[in-house]
């Protein structure tokens, strides 16, 4: 129960927040031995992540037909990284870059790149400046959040700042994109769920799925606040020096 907390809670709060969930989640297993430590548990944690952000932008996708040009433009733009994702699952090849060198790698590298994009002028609203253009270059970056540590959340605020919207949009056009790619996790999770014959497993799952909603809600909430007045320097900061914590330790 313990386990589950503390993994949801990561999840919940490093989903949308520009430092990975998977590689915090891979590092926090890996070091306090969690059992609950296989692909199928990372998907459920995203599903509480995936229902977190339909209700918080519930009015954005209800209101469909004002913004159906809006979410084209998020659907196409997260075919990418989906397409991708599946072949990587169904070539095995997911584990074999789940390690700690590529995180403390990834988690430096892009920190930096998170640095120097928020340096970016401040020029263009999503609701005017949002093209299709726009929205395919930075769904191809997503696909480099499959590496652990790169983060889905801080590649897609990297190109959104790289191209000039500003923080608030950048924040949001990433929890935009994170609705197709969630429910494609959420449906493989699901999937596995109704597979499993174990109760206990299936329980866990649920209540992962619970307490990674909570979280997930509050961090979306809080961020976008915080978004408004702050730069990301925070988090380059936490990302440069946790990089370096791993990449020590990894090399020692």
């Amino acid at each position: 129960m313990v386990e589950i907390i503390i993994l949801s809670l990561i999840q919940g709060v490093t989903e949308f927040l520009p430092i990975s969930s998977s590689s915090h989640l891979i590092i926090v297993s890996e070091y306090l031995e969690f059992n609950n430590r296989n692909l199928e548990f990372d998907v459920s944690l995203h599903i509480g992540s995936f229902l977190a952000v339909m209700v918080f932008f519930r009015k954005d996708i209800f209101n469909f037909v004002q913004n159906k040009d809006l979410f084209l433009k998020i659907l196409i733009a997260s075919l990418p990284v989906m397409i991708v994702g599946y072949l990587l699952i169904r070539l095995n090849l997911i584990d074999q870059i789940r390690n700690i060198k590529v995180i403390g790698w990834t988690t430096l590298i892009f920190g930096i790149l998170l640095y120097l994009s928020d340096r970016s002028e401040i020029k263009k609203k999503i609701n005017s400046n949002f093209t299709l253009k726009s929205a395919v270059l930075i769904g191809f970056l997503q696909i480099l959040s499959l590496l652990p540590g790169v983060s889905r959340s801080g590649i897609s605020i990297t190109g959104a700042r790289m191209l000039k919207f500003n923080r608030f949009d950048s924040a949001k056009i990433s929890f935009l994109l994170s609705i197709p790619t969630l429910a494609a996790v959420s449906v493989f999770g699901l999937n596995n769920l109704l597979k499993s014959e174990n109760f206990n497993f299936s329980f866990l799952i649920i209540l992962s799925i619970i307490f990674s909603y909570l979280f997930s809600f509050i961090t979306i909430k809080y961020f976008l606040n915080y978004i408004k007045k702050s730069s990301l320097n925070i988090f380059v900061i936490y990302r440069i020096l946790l990089g370096l914590i791993l990449l020590i330790l990894a090399y020692l």
